[in-house]
């Protein structure tokens, strides 16, 4: 057989700091590492060019406490409160204190923030916030927000960037992370990347179910690849619906829509969330609850309108509309100029004029490495930040526009805590890494681009991993199907190892690419479904219908997932509770 793209390592490239992952949260913690010494080498390793990164796609805004109406104790109340009290609220005080400052930074570094006529700049309502808080910038603030962080990332001579770059693997020497193993998929070949530290940012894992708003590049890597390496996956069971995707694509249409006093419908042209305890509906374009309720309650309010035979029925399933027509022209034009753009292209209508189908769509996972607030996990070396990461501030349930924010204040915390740490550690040494990565090479070759004979496709087992996860972990779940789903999970991780690669090039291989990542995905998939098996309770997003109600005495924890030859192994860590104390969750 000839010689594949795994036949030799390439040299070792070496650096103080890596990064995994070229977003908001990478290049947020980049820049902070830079800042803090212009000494320290730092290589951004990203599976696509920055620019492309999911943040890029971000639409409605970024909370921060701006204004004199509201106050830092305001926004801890309801990040504490949307996350049904299983954030970590000396975290969250974290978060909420550092807020304001990095969303300034940001507009510093040229970030075009919407403002007022009086030039403040502007603030829109966000569901689960009793207060204005949530900047932006039109309906694009995640497209400038990256804009500005990758062309300041740009003045730093000491970042390096390995863009279309794959990591496969943590290389972990003597208990230290020291290292990524990287396919460089331009010319195929397995390249070793060593470093003092390792801090993955690469999101979320939204593409293991199969209708989700996350870009075909949100495969869960970063948390698989810790997970791999021995580090704990927290909180994975609590995975977001976000209200209104559009039916098909999954297209988000932002939460700026309600925010902006968009309402929401059913059939008979009534806005059934009155019906749910979310306040009457007012004449005033915004209104504090019902199209402002969070994100979980809307995405179940919207079922059980769906049981009730209220929602409309198309190709793609069952949706309700999203009105924006009274809101008029001039304000769609100026502050939801996107929404209009998007409903036209993929849906084919103008929202000035008719109603946008939308209906729930998975959104955002809540759960992701277990960290400290400096971004710091288990592992000696490893540092995690952005929507892979869980502090924990989003608990059971992430309020709209938190997530931008939580990109900047902890990939910000991240870079700085790992630059401190890279300054006092030694290079890693050659001999050990090498052999790892190789180590890595002959696994890749043997699992893949060498294996003969296998007979599962992809793209099979890929879409049956969506199906169990839509009906074993969607929006309500029970016992029966949570075990039925990680019943099948075991069965698709052992017949994933029977797949086939056709495609046995060295340059793009996106068919190696697109099994590594499944890979990854059941994994993933496999922590979100045993920890929600384990979780015999309703909080947040996770809504079970044989546990309907909320048990703080036994379940006011977080669980830890664990990686094992069998499956997951599910632990539990105390929630912390500063000034707070839980309190029945009503809007």
């Amino acid at each position: 057989m000839a010689d594949g793209p795994f036949s030799t390592v390439c040299k070792m490239l070496t650096h103080d700091i890596i990064l995994v992952g070229g977003g908001g949260a990478g290049l947020r913690a980049a820049i902070a590492a830079a800042e803090l010494s212009n000494k320290l080498s730092i290589a951004v390793v990203s599976k696509v060019y920055p620019m492309r990164s999911h943040t890029v796609s971000a639409e409605g805004g970024a909370a921060a406490v701006l204004r004199s109406d509201d106050s830092l104790d305001f926004h801890a109340k309801d990040t504490i409160f949307g996350a049904d009290f299983l954030a970590d609220q000396d975290a969250v005080e974290v978060f909420i204190k550092d807020a304001p400052g990095e969303l300034i930074q940001l507009e510093h570094w040229g970030c075009p923030w919407s403002r007022d006529p009086d030039g403040r700049v502007s603030v829109r309502a966000f569901g689960g916030m009793t207060v204005d808080r949530t900047l932006f910038a039109s309906d694009k603030t995640g497209f400038h927000m990256l804009h500005a962080l990758f062309q300041t990332s740009l003045k730093y001579d000491n970042i390096a960037r390995y863009d279309e770059f794959y990591a496969t693997s943590l290389l972990v020497d003597n208990g230290k992370v020291r290292g990524v193993a990287a396919i460089n998929i331009y010319s195929g070949q397995l390249e070793v990347i060593a470093g003092k530290t390792l801090i993955l940012c690469t999101g979320g894992g939204g593409r293991i179910f199969p209708f989700t708003t996350n870009a075909a590049i949100k495969t869960g890597d970063g948390m698989a690849l810790a997970y791999r390496a021995g580090a704990a996956l927290k909180d994975m069971e609590f995975v977001q619906y976000h209200p209104t995707g559009l039916p098909g694509t999954g297209i988000l249409i932002t939460e700026a829509s309600r925010g902006e006093g968009g309402w929401l419908k059913n059939k008979d042209g009534y806005r059934y969330l009155q019906d749910y305890g979310l306040g009457p509906p007012t004449k005033e374009p915004v209104h504090r609850k019902m199209e402002l309720g969070p994100r979980d309650i809307l995405s179940r309010c919207h079922m059980q309108e769906y049981q009730k035979g209220r929602t409309f029925e198309g190709p793609y399933g069952h949706y309700v509309h999203l009105d924006l027509r009274h809101l008029g022209e001039e304000v769609i034009n100026k502050k939801l100029p996107f929404v209009r753009e998007l409903a036209s292209k993929y849906v084919g209508i103008d929202p000035v004029y008719e109603p946008i189908p939308v209906r729930p769509v998975v959104h955002y996972m809540m759960g992701g490495i277990s960290t400290d607030v400096n971004g710091k996990t288990s592992l000696e070396g490893l540092y995690a930040a952005g929507e892979t990461a869980c502090v924990s501030i989003n608990g059971a349930n992430r309020l709209g526009s938190n997530s931008l924010t939580e990109c900047l204040v902890f990939g910000a915390r991240a870079g700085r805590a790992a630059a401190q740490y890279a300054t006092s550690q030694t290079p890693p040494a050659a001999n050990p890494l090498t052999a790892l990565a190789k180590d890595e090479q002959q696994r890749l070759d043997r699992q893949f681009l060498r294996k003969t004979g296998g007979k599962e496709q992809i793209a099979t087992i890929r879409q049956e991993m969506q199906k169990a996860m839509e009906e074993g972990a969607g929006i309500y779940r029970n016992e029966e199907e949570m075990k039925k789903s990680c019943n099948t999970l075991r069965q698709l991780r052992e017949r994933f190892s029977n797949i086939t690669i056709e495609d046995r090039g060295d340059v793009f291989n996106t068919q190696l690419i697109a099994a590594l990542e499944l890979d990854f995905m059941l994994d993933v998939a496999e922590a979100v479904a045993h920890s929600a098996q384990n979780r015999k309770e309703s909080r947040g997003s996770h809504t079970r219908t044989d546990f309907p109600k909320r048990d703080d005495e036994n379940f006011l924890k977080h669980t830890l997932a664990y990686r094992t030859p069998q499956g997951p192994r599910i632990e539990y860590l105390p929630v912390t509770i500063t000034r707070w104390q839980p309190e029945e969750r009503k809007y």
